[in-house]
Formats: C-alpha cells, structure tokens, sequence
C-alpha cells in the first residue's frame, strides 16, 4: 500500500519564511476559518447572522469592527425564500447581489462540501459562508462515538474554509443545562467547540429581556463580552458595551523606531545587530539583535498596517530582516494592510 507522503518544512526554513497574515472578514472579531455562534432557540442569532452579512457584501462596520467587504452564501436551511425576504426587507431595502442564498443543500460527507467549491470557484470573491444550522447539514453518523462524529464533521468544514481562506459561521444551539461557562453551552461534545477557531455564544439572562451577551473567544481574536439591545423596530441587535478583558496592544516604540529608519530610505534589508545600530544608536533602548527580531516577528501584522512591509530571507549564511514602505510597491495589499505614511502611523 502506497502512502502519500508527508509535506514538512523545517524550522530554519519556516523563520525565513514570510506568511500571508490572518484575514479578517469582520476586523478584529471574525478571521478567516470555522466559527460557531450558538444561541437558545428563537433568540435572535438569525437576525445578527443576516445583520453581519450585509454589512461584509457592503463593507459596512459591524458595531465598532470594521468589515472586509466581499461577497456572501448564507445557507438558511430552516427557512423558506419568503421568510428570507420578508427578514431582508425587515433589514434594508438594498442588498448587493453579492449576497447569496440558498434553502437547500446537501449533507456532509455527501456533496455539501463539493457544492461550496462549486460556488466559490463561480464567485471568487467571497469571503464568508454561514450555515444556518449546523444540525442541518450533518448526517447520522456513528452513534457509538459522538465525539469522533462530532470531529469528523467540524474537521472537514475546517479544512474547506482554511484551503481557500475564508470564514466558514455555523449557526448551532446551546444545551438546556446551564454553565457557568457560556462556551460550555455549545451543544454537542468538545469535538465541536474545540475544533473550531471561534466560539460565540449568545446569551439572555431571561427570555423576555431585550438585552443578551455575546460571549466571544478564540485562537485569532482576545476574548471580549458584547453586550447587546435588540430593537423589535429595526430588528438589529445593537452594541451597548464592548468588555475585553484581554487588550492587546500595538508596540507603538517599534513603530516609531522602524518608521524613523523608513523615512531616511524606504527600504533596508540588514541582519538584526545592524538593524539595531541604525534604530538605537546610543543603546538606550535596551534591546539585543535577538529580542529586536522578535519583536518585529510578532508585529508583522501591525507594522503592515501601519505601511511598513516585513519580510525576512537569508543572504551569505547571515539572516536578514527585510522593511519596505508599503507605498513603494503600489501592487502589494492584503487583507489587513492599510498604506499609510508610516511617519503618521507611529504618531497616531
């Protein structure tokens, strides 16, 4: 038997290498992958799915998260074209037509996720794809391991959206018993919540209240509690307070550092000790080549941004960190990257 053999890269190689960043469909709260928001029946997830897709296919702020705008499938497996247009209409009365629905499909493990490649080969553009629900699209399975079930089925929904870089939002249900725990609300086994790269959880206090929490956690975004109104008028669900307990915040002396260097020439590639010596001269700082070169690794992202391009490559045995101001490269974006001066950026 022939096995297909194992694709490795090695850690010398992985250092140099410059990865694509994370994407994010809606800034700072939903990147590129498999996420789940779960919710009590009839609480509303419905309404804040449809909500979220028509500000990503009009690039329109979620709340305070700003959104990467791209196209849209919403598969609303519970519902009829009527009452999704009734809901749309409840919503706005100009929907892009970047934005896709669909009432039936098929089955995991039985076409469902050939018909997803179908449709995101015939629409490139887009970016997110929500099912609504999950329960709907999976099959009986193996009633003797729940678990293996369960991983089996968020694991092939997981490698669709990590293959083409997009966020796959699955809307599910929350057990009956309580927790103390929102994320141990999700219904099913860990094979669930844990493979997943983001869990949102929405939850009243009591049914008949207005207000609900959306509890958020994952492996790209800071845990954060949403504390959400939902208006019977507008049927949106609207922010009252955004709780982070976690914050993280950009190494804005990194930035002005770097920024200074690109403002005398706007671009260097140079090893990390001779970077060091151009930035902090005078050692005030308090850096070494190693702990400069980290703290640049760990903020590609920002310093991208903020118009300063990272890139590292070997040259003669010796490693190089490579800085490029974004607006020298007029063909260089990505999903995060914001061209700006970077002389401004580090001010603001």
């Amino acid at each position: 038997m022939t096995h297909q053999q194992l694709q490795t890269i090695d850690a010398d190689t992985l250092l140099s290498t410059t990865l694509p960043p994370t994407r994010f469909i809606i800034d700072r709260l939903l990147p590129q992958g498999l996420h789940i928001l779960a919710g009590a029946t009839k609480i509303g997830k419905s309404w804040l799915a449809l909500a979220l897709c028509l500000c990503v296919v009009k690039g329109e702020a979620l709340w305070s998260f700003a959104a990467q705008k791209c196209g849209v499938l919403y598969l609303c497996l519970e519902d009829s074209y009527q009452r999704i247009r009734c809901r749309l209409l409840d919503l706005t009365e100009d929907a892009p037509d970047t934005l896709y629905f669909s009432v039936m499909s098929a089955q995991l493990h039985n076409g469902l996720e050939q018909q997803i490649e179908q449709f995101l080969s015939e629409h490139p553009d887009t970016g997110l794809v929500v099912i609504d629900t999950l329960q709907r699209v999976r099959g009986s399975g193996d009633n003797g391991n729940p678990y293996a079930n369960d991983y089996r089925d968020i694991g092939a929904l997981k490698a669709l959206a990590d293959k083409h870089r997009i966020a796959i939002l699955l809307i599910h249900h929350v057990r009956k018993l309580k927790s103390d725990d929102p994320m141990d609300m999700i219904s099913g086994t860990n094979g669930i919540s844990g493979a997943t790269d983001t869990n949102f959880v929405l939850m009243k206090t009591s049914r008949s209240e207005n207000t609900a929490t959306l509890y958020c956690t994952g492996r790209d975004i800071v845990y954060r509690e949403l504390r959400l109104d939902f208006d019977s008028e507008t049927h949106l669900w609207n922010l009252l307070s955004n709780e982070s307990p976690q914050t993280v915040q950009p190494d804005a002396r990194l930035l002005s550092l770097l920024s200074g260097v690109l403002r005398q020439q706007p671009e260097i590639s140079v090893p990390a000790a001779t970077l060091l010596k151009i930035i902090d001269p005078d050692d005030v700082e308090g850096l070494t080549p190693n702990l400069l070169s980290r703290r640049i690794r760990k903020n590609v992202d920002t310093l991208g941004k903020n118009g300063i391009m990272v890139s590292f490559r070997k040259s003669n045995g010796e490693r190089l960190i490579c800085l490029r101001r974004a607006d020298r490269d007029a063909n260089i974006t990505t999903a995060n990257t914001v061209p700006i001066d970077p002389a401004k950026g580090a001010n603001q």
